[in-house]
């Protein structure tokens, strides 16, 4: 199967302690280029989400937003430090006892003194949160992967078509393309009879001039190498898999046959259904750029 490079999905975990909220969106890009957005406090796993994002994608620009919410009453303590305290204490009677002030300090003074009492966060079970967080990146990622496949069997079966409405243009140009070396000759032998009049018309001049002109007008090469490109991306679409970019370059060879053989005919019929070969090319090309 193939995937598109556009996809979202979102996946929730509530716990007692805690709930997270992942959502994945992306859009088309060359490469893998993911972007993420989340608390400072889970700054410490944005590797290993990383690495776990990998697992499921690879091309796409991936925006990842991920909330967390902490239901625990407190995780911050206050810390009291005696030592620093009784410094302190020291200080001012000793300040007291120098200028003969009363030393009138007060415990509610004192507590404000810088560093007597601070607030220190307690510490966390880093694999207990790694463990939800991972499980709610992994149900974002399967929902993300979803859509992708969804939207990717829509761009194959579109793809399809469009390749068969390429075979009817080849197949038309197939069949014309070799009554126009006998029109050809048809109006040159008419056109020497008339300059001529009843003069002896030379057949073997005739045929070398209608042997030139069939040798540059002659498409088969090209057609063939074109069917040969649109056959391999019908098996490639079907194979499936990470194939965005083998199909980026097989269209830019298959316009690059559809140019020679606009180039080397000068029949309306012919021009207009390789202008139309080449209308439809550009439609595949355009839809490749959104597989992954």
């Amino acid at each position: 199967m193939i995937k598109s490079m556009t996809g979202f999905g979102r996946n929730e975990v509530s716990e007692e302690k805690r709930k997270i909220t992942v959502e994945i969106k992306s859009v088309n890009h060359r490469y893998l280029d993911v972007n993420i957005k989340m608390p400072k406090k889970l700054g410490f796993f944005e590797a290993a989400i990383r690495a776990e994002l990998k697992k499921y994608m690879q091309r796409g620009k991936v925006d990842v937003f991920i909330a967390y919410e902490d239901f625990t009453e407190s995780n911050v303590c206050v810390k009291y430090n005696k030592e620093l305290a009784a410094e302190y204490m020291g200080y001012l009677e000793k300040m007291a006892e120098d200028f003969g002030l009363d030393n009138d300090i007060r415990v509610s003074a004192l507590s404000r003194y810088p560093e007597i009492l601070t607030m220190e966060e307690q510490s966390v079970d880093e694999e207990e949160i790694w463990k939800a967080l991972c499980g709610a990146v992994q149900g974002a990622a399967e929902k993300f992967v979803e859509t992708r496949l969804k939207e990717g069997e829509a761009l194959k079966n579109d793809l399809i078509a469009k390749l068969d409405g390429m075979l009817d243009h080849l197949s038309f140009i197939e069949e014309r393309s070799p009554q126009l070396v006998e029109e050809y000759k048809d109006k040159l032998r008419e056109r020497v009879r008339e300059l001529l009049e009843d003069t002896q018309i030379e057949e073997n001049r005739l045929l070398l001039e209608v042997t030139l002109f069939a040798d540059k007008i002659c498409v088969d090469e090209e057609l063939v190498r074109l069917r040969n490109h649109i056959e391999t991306t019908r098996q490639t679409l079907v194979d499936g898999g990470s194939i965005g970019r083998k199909l980026d370059f097989i269209a830019q060879e298959m316009n690059r046959e559809a140019n020679t053989i606009l180039s080397k005919t000068n029949n309306m019929e012919i021009s207009n259904r390789a202008i139309e070969l080449k209308t439809e090319i550009e439609k595949v090309r355009e839809q490749i750029q959104n597989i992954e």
